[in-house]
C-alpha cells in the first residue's frame, strides 16, 4: 500500500506518518520509486503500537524510539526481549534512598518476593525498574502509617500473579516473535488504565455489598 493508504487504513495522518518515518519510529517503507515507497501490515501494526506509546502512554518521542529499540533487538532471547522493552517504558518514582522509610520498604519487598518464591525477581532487584516503583510506593505507605508489611501486599501480589498469566496468554496470540514483542509492550500501555478502572467499579461493588442499604 501507499503512503495514503495506510494512512487511511490506519487513521493517522500521511503528515503523522511521515514525522514518525523522519523521528525512525516506523520503519522505512520499501522504495518503488524516487519518490514513493510501499508500505505493508508491519507498518500498520507498529503504527498502532506508536500511537499507544505516544497518545495512550504520554511518552516523549526519544523515550519511544528506546522502547522500539528494544523491541527489535533480534540478537535477545524472546524473554530478554519481552523484558527489555517492557523495562525500556516509562518507570515511576525511585524510592529515596535518604528516606528511613525506604529500608523498611525495601526490606518488606524482598519477604515478599521470598515467600512468593519470585526468585527472578529477587535477582534483578534493584535493576528492575517495577521493583523501584514498588519500594517507593511501599516506602509512601509505611511512611503514612497505611498497612505495608508482606502479608498486607500478598494478596495484590498473588492477583497480579494471575493478571500476568492471561497476560502472557493474550500476547501468545500473536504469531511472530515480533509481534509478540510488540504486543507486550502495546497492552501494557493500554491495559493498565483498564486495571485500575476495574478496580475501582470492583471497589464500588464490594462496598455496595458490605455497606450499601437497600434503595
Amino acid at each position: 500500500m501507499r503512503l495514503a493508504e495506510l494512512s487511511d487504513r490506519s487513521g493517522v495522518p500521511a503528515a503523522t506518518i511521515k514525522y514518525y518515518l523522519r523521528e525512525r519510529l516506523l520503519p522505512a517503507g520499501r522504495r518503488i520509486t524516487a519518490t514513493q515507497a510501499e508500505y505493508g501490515d508491519e507498518h500498520l501494526r507498529r503504527l498502532r503500537l506508536v500511537r499507544a506509546l505516544i497518545q495512550v502512554g504520554k511518552m516523549p518521542v526519544a523515550t519511544a524510539r528506546q522502547v522500539l529499540a528494544a523491541v527489535e533487538d533480534e540478537s535477545l532471547d524472546q524473554n530478554v526481549r519481552l523484558g527489555a522493552a517492557v523495562w525500556a517504558l516509562p518507570r515511576g518514582p525511585e524510592p529515596a534512598e535518604d528516606d528511613p522509610a525506604t529500608a523498611v520498604a525495601r526490606r518488606e519487598v524482598e519477604r515478599l518476593m521470598r515467600r512468593l518464591d519470585w526468585c527472578w525477581s529477587l535477582e534483578a532487584g534493584d535493576a528492575s525498574p517495577a521493583w523501584g516503583t514498588l519500594v517507593a510506593a511501599v516506602a509512601a505507605l509505611a511512611r503514612l502509617g497505611y498497612p505495608s508489611e508482606a502479608d498486607d501486599l500478598a494478596p495484590y501480589a498473588r492477583a497480579a500473579a494471575q493478571l500476568a498469566v492471561t497476560d502472557l496468554d493474550l500476547i501468545e496470540r500473536f504469531r511472530t516473535p515480533l509481534e509478540q514483542v510488540e504486543a507486550a509492550v502495546a497492552l501494557t500501555v493500554l491495559y493498565e488504565p483498564v486495571l485500575l478502572s476495574l478496580r475501582r467499579l470492583a471497589q464500588a461493588e464490594e462496598s455496595n455489598r458490605r455497606f450499601g442499604t437497600e434503595g
